[in-house]
């Protein structure tokens, strides 16, 4: 339930709501498999699931790796370093092509400014915390927020998941106002059996919802979400891999929401702890990129 902070940023109210909804659950990392016995319980399994969720993420490996989104007709190609001073990125294509000498050149510029500007990197980071502290306010919810009921068992991958719909709760009274997006949201989650982490959400708004009693945003029924993560063997632990949000509405009672978004992750690969932003920067910039490797 999406970059750590990197599916949870987002360009207005809401469609940050609505990513909120699916970050939560999806953002922390797994570093051990969870040997706890949870009873075959749909509440209980969402309750571990986010659990673990916020335990590991405190235990989160920095990792490198590529972003390639589609947003409406715009396709980019990113590589990311996660670094404690805050994520980095190198834009490497467009529309599935390298960039241009003069495209190259306005984004080696751009990493120069970046990497003298200790200030403009500390922004991002105190971004990334609040957007990161947003989303642990909604994680304890979701357990509540919704209705959930075993469908059965399904295959994903080599291990069997734990299939479960949900459905709003009619019951449950949202503290906030971002937390009012969890009221339109209905679909099925997969959770797998061994690790109890949720591997794939597919979700749609089978009603209007209203942020801040429609003064804030709106988001139309018929709207759509879906993410799956996986374990990724390079990074040891579980990361996001696919976002795909089709949604529509309205911010601040004024402005159009339209968001269009085909996000996919790849090719992650750890990286030292301790590194900083102006290391990766450096790491970003060198004739042989990770990206341009694989």
């Amino acid at each position: 339930m999406m970059e750590r902070g990197r599916w949870a940023r987002c360009r207005d109210v809401a469609s940050s709501a609505a990513v909120a909804l699916v970050a939560t659950v999806f953002a922390g990392s797994a570093t051990a498999q969870a040997t706890a016995s949870v009873s075959v319980n749909p509440v209980a399994l969402v309750r571990r699931a986010v659990q673990l969720r916020l335990e590991e993420e405190k235990s989160h490996r920095l990792v490198r790796y590529v972003l390639r989104k589609t947003d409406g007709n715009h396709e980019t190609t990113k590589e990311i370093i996660e670094t404690k001073d805050g994520d980095v990125a190198r834009l490497i294509e467009i529309n599935g092509k390298p960039l241009t000498a003069e495209q190259e050149q306005t984004e080696m510029n751009r990493l120069d400014t970046l990497s003298r500007s200790p200030e403009m990197q500390e922004r991002r980071r105190r971004n990334e915390q609040k957007d990161a502290a947003r989303i642990d306010q909604l994680v304890g919810m979701l357990p509540d927020s919704e209705v959930y009921k075993l469908e059965g068992m399904v295959s994903c991958g080599a291990s069997q998941c734990y299939r479960l719909s949900f459905t709003p709760n009619p019951n449950f009274e949202t503290p906030n106002f971002e937390a009012d997006v969890l009221r339109g949201f209905a679909g099925e989650v997969w959770i797998e059996e061994t690790q109890q982490r949720l591997v794939r959400l597919d979700a749609h708004l089978v009603r209007e919802v209203t942020i801040g009693f429609g003064i804030l945003g709106r988001l139309n029924e018929g709207g759509t979400l879906e993410l799956q993560q996986e374990f990724e063997g390079n990074a040891q632990e579980w990361q996001p891999t696919v976002l795909k949000m089709n949604l529509s509405g309205k911010a601040l009672m004024l402005k159009t929401v339209n968001i269009r978004i085909n996000e996919v992750a790849s090719d992650f690969a750890p990286v030292p702890p301790e590194l900083g932003y102006q290391d990766a920067i450096a790491m970003l910039k060198r004739p042989e990129t990770f990206a341009e490797q694989r």
